[in-house]
């Protein structure tokens, strides 16, 4: 991966080596304050454990597009991204109720183990879990400052950083807000925008261009390969969340429908539903014991009024908008064949 060739595996290997150092090392000063609080520090650790590392990729491709070298402390300011997702996801999953990820218990039903016996140990387990959200925050910003990179490149992306925290939770608070309302494409769209395709795909690769000093025509190239692309991967996940396998995405097939989730998904099929579909659909919406047999019928009223096909359309149209958008941009061949291989696995994959 020191090389111009894009070697996806390498790359993995690479940030999962700098997290798990970082994490290990924080997690154990956390857990030597007291004894009781080990569990909470190996669920600190276990959040970090797994992941495509899609976000830090981005990021070390923004700096190489610039026309920087391989650099290990870009790769170290990198996997900091990779930190601010895994706080995402402990955000998300226990705001949505999540049982599940990547095939194990998320960390609000893991650490009811710590608390097991004790009066409202769900809440308890929930409340460590929001703490283990928080402190994997706060460990992005502290593994992107001691990167090694020079105070004056880290200064340039400081604003990024603020506008990376604005967004992402901006996109959670429309979610909730929008959750059990009538179904909207356009709102479920501005969901995606904030919630994943800015902090997945656009704003790494401009931390990464910004510390390697591109100027403001390459940045807005990166947002306009960025921006749909990342809608794109939102997009996939939703059809996922419905249509995918267990064993493959890792996830609870029934959460978006049992959590009323505003996904795109849902609003294309209620746009096309007539009033008998959408009392059928009605009944299965944020059922909380919503079973195989009940999905079915969804998928099977879903296929019927054409919903994930428009789904695959918009996909489409945004992979090939992003696209469009790189051919455009003047930037060194490694950069250009690892950013259209990106794009091709955030929008083609089955987990």
């Amino acid at each position: 991966m020191a090389g111009d060739l894009w070697e996806p595996a390498v790359f993995k290997a690479r940030v999962d080596d700098v997290l798990h150092r970082f994490v290990a090392a924080e997690a154990d000063k956390f857990a030597s304050i007291d004894p009781v609080l080990l569990p909470v520090a190996e669920q600190l650790e276990a959040t970090v454990a797994r992941g495509k590392r899609l976000r830090a990729a981005f990021c070390y491709w923004g700096w190489r597009a610039v026309g920087q070298p391989d650099d290990d402390a870009l790769v170290r300011a990198a996997a900091s991204m990779e930190l601010v997702h895994a706080a995402a996801i402990v955000h998300d999953d226990l705001i949505d109720e999540s049982p599940l990820r990547h095939g194990l218990p998320t960390a609000h039903i893991a650490l009811r183990g710590a608390v097991r016996g004790r009066r409202r140990a769900a809440a308890a387990a929930r409340s460590l879990a929001m703490l283990v959200g928080d402190l994997l925050l706060e460990l992005a910003g502290q593994l992107f400052t001691t990167s090694g990179l020079p105070v004056a490149y880290l200064s340039r992306a400081r604003p990024l950083w603020s506008a990376l925290a604005r967004e992402l939770i901006a996109g959670e608070c429309l979610e909730i807000l929008r959750t059990g309302s009538a179904p909207d494409t356009e709102g479920s769209l501005k969901v995606i925008r904030y919630k994943t395709a800015k902090y997945t795909v656009e704003q790494p690769l401009l931390i990464g261009g910004v510390l390697a000093g591109a100027g403001g025509r390459l940045c807005e190239g990166y947002s306009a390969y960025g921006l749909p692309l990342g809608e794109a991967f939102q997009l996939r996940d939703d059809l996922l969340g419905v249509f995918g396998s267990p064993g493959h995405t890792g996830k609870a097939c029934t959460d978006d429908l049992r959590g009323r989730r505003p996904t795109a998904l849902l609003a294309e099929t209620w746009r096309a539903a007539d009033e008998r579909d959408r009392q059928r659909l009605r009944s299965f919406l944020g059922k909380q014991d919503l079973d195989e047999e009940g999905m079915q019928t969804v998928r099977e009223m879903m296929c019927r009024l054409g919903a994930p096909e428009r789904i695959e359309e918009m996909i489409t149209a945004r992979s090939q908008e992003a696209l469009g958008a790189l051919h455009e941009l003047d930037v060194p061949r490694p950069a250009a064949t690892a950013l259209t291989a990106l794009a091709h696995s955030v929008t083609t994959r089955l987990s």
